[in-house]
C-alpha cells in the first residue's frame, strides 16, 4: 500500500506548479465551490494511478489544482465511499496521498440528515465531533504512518472551528454546531435508526466523511468539516427522500459553505 501511495504522489508531483497545504473534498452537490477556484489545472481521477474511480451521481471524479482567493489548494471533486464496494484502504486512499503531497489543512464537506430537532433542511453544520458507525476501520492493519492509536479529542480542529463561527458571524451566516455520524449506507435511515441515532448524540448522519477524517488526523492534517442538512431524520418530519432532493438541498446551500470555507483557507 505505502509504494502504492508513493508512487500516485509522485505522479502528481512531477506535473504538479503549484505548491498546496490545504485540501478540500467535496461531497455530494457541492462541486460548485470548485468553479471558484482559478487558475486550475485537473487530473480525471481515472488518469491517476491507483486512484478509485467515484460512481456516484453528483461526484465528478477529478482532482482540482488552482487558487481560492490568495491560496493554492486542491480540491476531491468527487469523494468514494464504503457502500460503493471500495474497501476503507481504498475509501482514504487520497488523503494519504495528501500526506505525501505536503497538505496541512483538510476542509471536508456532505449532505446528511438532520437528527437535531432544532436543525431544519439547509442548515449548515460545523462538525465538532464524529462517531464511527461503519463495519470497519480505516487504520486496521498495516500501521502507514504515525502512532497504532491515534488520539482523536481534537478531530476537527478547534482553532479551525473557532475561526469559521468568527466569519459566519462577519459575514451574516447562520450556522449550526454538532456531531456527525458516520455509517454504511446506501440505504437512508429508517425513522427509528434516526431516533437511536439521536440518542447516541447524533446531530446528523451521513455515509462518509468519518473514515477520511481519522486517516487526516492520523497523518497529522489539521481538519475543519461542515454538513449541509438536506433531509431530516426527526420524529414527526420524516418524509420520503431521494438522491435528487438530497443533491438539490446542498445546490441551495452551496454558497453559503462556499464563502465560510473560501475565507477559512485564506485566514488558516
Amino acid at each position: 500500500m505505502l509504494e502504492k501511495i508513493k508512487e500516485t504522489a509522485a505522479f502528481l508531483q512531477e506535473r504538479m506548479h503549484t505548491n498546496p497545504d490545504t485540501a478540500i473534498i467535496l461531497g455530494t452537490g457541492l462541486g460548485h465551490l470548485a468553479d471558484e477556484i482559478t487558475d486550475t489545472y485537473e487530473f480525471e481521477y481515472k488518469d491517476i494511478p491507483n486512484f478509485p474511480v467515484s460512481t456516484v451521481e453528483g461526484h465528478k471524479g477529478k482532482l482540482i489544482f488552482g487558487k481560492l482567493g490568495d491560496k493554492d489548494v486542491m480540491a476531491m471533486e468527487g469523494r468514494f465511499h464504503y457502500y460503493e464496494g471500495y474497501s476503507m484502504k481504498e475509501v482514504t486512499f487520497p488523503i494519504r496521498v495528501m500526506k505525501e503531497l505536503g497538505i496541512k489543512t483538510l476542509l471536508v464537506s456532505n449532505a446528511s440528515g438532520g437528527t437535531n430537532p432544532n436543525f431544519k433542511i439547509g442548515d449548515l453544520m460545523i462538525i465538532t465531533d464524529h462517531i464511527n458507525y461503519f463495519p470497519e476501520h480505516p487504520l486496521r492493519g498495516q500501521n502507514l504512518y504515525g502512532d497504532r492509536f491515534p488520539d482523536m479529542s481534537n478531530a476537527y480542529d478547534k482553532d479551525l472551528v473557532q475561526k469559521a463561527l468568527k466569519i459566519a458571524k462577519e459575514k451574516g451566516i447562520e450556522v449550526q454546531q454538532g456531531t456527525y455520524l458516520g455509517t454504511q449506507g446506501p440505504t437512508y435511515e429508517t425513522p427509528h435508526e434516526y431516533k437511536m441515532f439521536r440518542i447516541w448524540g447524533a446531530d446528523a448522519v451521513g455515509m462518509s466523511t468519518v473514515p477520511e477524517v481519522i486517516v487526516a488526523n492520523h497523518c497529522k492534517i489539521k481538519v475543519f468539516g461542515v454538513s449541509i442538512i438536506t433531509d431530516l431524520g426527526v420524529e414527526g418530519k420524516i418524509v420520503e427522500v431521494s438522491h435528487e432532493d438530497v443533491q438539490k438541498a446542498a445546490d441551495a446551500a452551496q454558497p453559503r459553505m462556499a464563502t465560510i470555507f473560501r475565507e477559512l483557507i485564506n485566514r488558516v
